[in-house]
């Protein structure tokens, strides 16, 4: 589900997951939990460096299937388990440089049929971007119910 507040620079998808909160929350903190499901349909992580803390660095390069290769990085902003992660989030350029950065808030609610995960990640340089995060993060998300659905 899209949703998309007055500026067309702010994303927010939302999921229902069919797990609790702690394990959602643990999915997004625990790197052998998060390689499995990191990343849109058809692409796996490769290379991978995860300091999950406030203050630390994360990078993971994904892995299409047609044989390319994107990196994205970012620093945790915040972790409060199990309600709340915050994160920056830039690919690397083919300068090498990190291109424009955003920031990524993620919020795990308990509901009757398991955990609400809210991404609001903002804010982007057009809309255009935004759409193509909000097709990423849709998804990222399927892969992840399937990991809770098995």
């Amino acid at each position: 589900m899209l949703e998309t507040a007055n500026d067309d620079r702010v994303l927010t998808v939302s999921r229902v997951i069919a797990t609790t909160p702690e394990k959602l929350f643990d999915a997004f903190t625990k790197p052998d939990v998060m390689l499995k499901w990191w990343g849109p349909e058809g692409a796996s992580v490769g290379d991978h460096e995860l300091d999950i803390r406030v203050g630390g660095r994360w990078r993971t390069a994904l892995e299409n299937s047609m044989g390319g290769t994107f990196v994205c990085s970012g620093v945790y902003k915040a972790i409060e388990r199990p309600r709340h992660i915050a994160f920056t989030w830039a690919w690397l350029q083919e300068n090498g440089e990190r291109g424009h950065e955003t920031l990524v808030d993620v919020s795990f609610e308990k509901v009757e049929r398991g955990t609400r995960l809210t991404v609001v990640q903002k804010t982007f340089e057009n809309g255009a971007q935004r759409d193509l995060h909000a097709q990423g993060w849709n998804s990222t998300f399927n892969k992840l119910e399937r990991l809770f659905a098995a």
